[in-house]
């Protein structure tokens, strides 16, 4: 290689072009890496089906918010045991 009035035939920006591609890269995988997660570990807790309350709890909750009184509550728990 011919040594040109700018260094060994990189041009003027030759180290900074360098330095440049290397940051894309890293990019590039840094960016893979967290698509890849967001696909297999975020979308997977996403796919979980959502826990219905059962039916004492609900029972319960009604109870506590005075929709039944102590009797229903009671017989309705009976039926459910």
């Amino acid at each position: 290689m011919m040594m040109g009035p700018y260094g060994y035939g990189y041009g003027i920006t030759g180290g900074i072009g360098m330095f440049l591609m290397t940051v894309f890269w890293i990019l590039i995988l840094v960016g893979g890496i967290f698509i890849l997660k967001w696909i297999f570990v975020d979308q997977g807790r996403q796919g979980q089906p959502y826990k219905e309350e059962d039916a004492l709890e609900v029972l319960k909750k009604r109870y506590a918010k005075g929709e039944i009184n102590k009797e229903e509550f009671e017989e309705k728990k009976k039926d459910l045991m």
